[in-house]
């Protein structure tokens, strides 16, 4: 999971977003330039700063973004969902022998001819030892989900990288070095094999990488400068010049689109919508994204540990109206976490409806009265939801006060609880609210991959600090299925066990599945060739043109 746009975090995915929205004319439209467009130069605008330009340290989409330029994957996906090699030179499938009947090989056949933009070549040497940095315990590394399933990789020859697994892990390719909810990419060995560990080590201020812009200079809080890498191995981009600007305000971002100094606004957030669609000669996207925003609920902590409360609570809340009023229709209104572009979406779990009689029958049937005020009681003890939210994020301080009217009219009251992105995001260890149990509900962004595995945040084992499942949910029925979908590799097996995944979600609850927002990409509509795929939006920048 990368965070991003309004919380921390990205990461994300697709499985047929090319059904993107555009908003005002095609890129292209017109034969000639806009006076304002400088030829061969695209002139981004980011809404924060990255902290690291090393990917497996990286958290946030932004520093995705920043190192995708310098650095390549073994796979993308294209905004087709379909898988596109780039360091690799074919996809391993059980169809062409490159992933083992019994699930446990997969080999990757590399590319022949590419070059570290030092000069050194690429090899399998690479690739082994990029695994090996992200296992490395000495490295704050900000993911290890799949790598942890890898017992070795072997490198017969200079261009042959097999990976043995530990047991058949379903999400393999769209996981390794490729475009899942932490795009990780392949690493210099003959640059960063030294060290003992990679938490403070020049690369990660000055990458450098086989990709198709070579990395200048990073003005801390101000910006970093590309220059095109003209013997990229997938062809001469068509830019000369990337330039990324660090922004911290919204609004100040959208004035330099209005006034031309930028070429694209990189992932802003639904409130400044209605101004973008104002500029003239914009192209604004709205891409599907696998990812989704949540009420999360601690199952260990009564009464939200009762099913019924969990699901009342969720019939109470009127999500369509949350898409109108929060995100001016860029988002959708969501039934459980898988989004309906994704090929493991189940149309038969959950409802976007809101039902205030059968939420109130579920709490009766809970034992939750109503007194004379119209809060619901059980033993002297009124029915309250804790609800945390992020105080950093407009969108998510106008949701609680919309979400807290929605659940009085059902006899819920609520107490909103605020807190820094920081305290509410820290590890257990650092006394994080979520990470630590330390809450009855909160609001919750999360991104994935192009992968449907939602396994992280569902399993038992994944409690923290194992994995990212805050609601403490753990139903047997859930680990099983969850099994199935990771251990199978065709899609029809996988395809029923999400199925099931999704009914259990929407019978237990233990999340109330909001909207699905959709990723905003206003653009300079001079712009040529820019296809985001919902993951990472430059995958394929050496296309670009201005």
């Amino acid at each position: 999971m990368k965070l991003g746009r309004r919380s921390l975090l990205l990461a994300l995915a697709l499985a047929a977003a090319s059904a993107c929205t555009r908003v005002g004319g095609a890129p292209g439209a017109s034969a000639a330039r806009h006076a304002w467009t400088i030829p061969g130069v695209v002139r981004i605008a980011v809404s924060g700063s990255p902290k690291t330009l090393n990917p497996i340290l990286s958290t946030t989409v932004i520093e995705s973004l920043v190192e995708t330029f310098v650095l390549d994957p073994l796979i993308a996906t294209d905004p087709e969902g379909r898988d596109i090699p780039v360091l690799a030179q074919t996809v391993p499938t059980l169809e062409n022998g490159g992933i083992s009947q019994d699930g446990l090989t997969i080999v990757y056949h590399l590319r022949h001819g590419v070059r570290w933009h030092d000069g050194a070549p690429f090899t399998s040497r690479d690739v082994k030892f990029s695994f090996a940095a992200i296992m490395n315990e000495n490295t704050a590394v900000s993911t290890r989900h799949g790598y942890d399933d890898v017992a070795r990789v072997d490198t017969p020859d200079a261009y042959t990288a097999i990976v043995h697994l530990k047991h058949p892990f379903a999400p393999a390719i769209h996981t390794f070095f490729a475009h899942s909810d932490s795009p990780f990419m392949i690493l210099p060995a003959h640059l960063l094999d030294r060290y003992k560990n990679l938490d403070r080590v020049p690369f990660n201020e000055h990458p450098v990488g086989t990709g198709p812009f070579r990395f200048v200079r990073w003005a801390h809080g101000d910006r970093i400068d590309y220059i095109a890498n003209d013997s990229y191995f997938l062809g001469k981009p068509n830019l000369r010049r990337i330039e990324v600007h660090f922004v911290q305000d919204e609004n100040t971002i959208v004035n330099q689109l209005r006034s031309h100094e930028i070429d694209w606004f990189f992932e802003p957030t639904s409130t400044v919508y209605p101004e973008l669609k104002t500029i003239p000669g914009l192209d604004i996207r709205l891409i599907p994204i696998n990812s989704y925003d949540a009420l999360q609920f601690n199952t260990k902590r009564a009464p939200f540990n009762d099913a019924r409360v969990r699901r009342a609570i969720g019939l109470a809340i009127d999500k369509q109206e949350l898409v109108q009023k929060l995100t001016f229709g860029t988002a959708t209104a969501a039934t459980e976490d898988l989004p309906a572009f994704m090929w493991a979406f189940d149309p038969h779990a959950g409802t976007t409806a809101r039902d205030l009689p059968a939420a109130r029958a579920l709490l009766d049937a809970a034992g939750w009265g109503s007194d004379a005020s119209g809060i619901r009681r059980r033993g002297g003890r009124s029915l309250t939801v804790g609800l945390a939210y992020q105080t950093g994020s407009a969108i998510d301080r106008r949701s609680v006060t919309m979400i807290a009217a929605m659940l009085r009219d059902a006899g819920i009251a609520v107490e909103i609880k605020g807190y820094n992105v920081t305290l509410l995001y820290a590890s257990a260890a650092e006394h994080g609210i979520l990470a630590s149990g330390n809450f009855d509900a909160a609001l919750e962004t999360w991104f994935a991959g192009v992968d449907p595995d939602d396994s992280t945040q569902l399993l038992c084992n994944q409690f923290p600090p194992k994995g990212w499942n805050w609601s403490r949910y753990c139903d047997p029925r859930m680990d099983d299925a969850q099994r199935i979908a990771l251990s199978h590799y065709d899609r029809p097996t996988r395809k029923r066990a999400y199925a099931q995944i999704e009914q259990l979600l929407a019978n237990d609850a233990p999340f109330i599945y909001l909207l699905w927002p959709r990723q905003i990409e206003p653009i300079n509509n001079d712009l040529r060739n820019f296809r985001p795929n919902g993951i990472v939006e430059n995958w394929n920048a050496y296309a670009w043109s201005i």
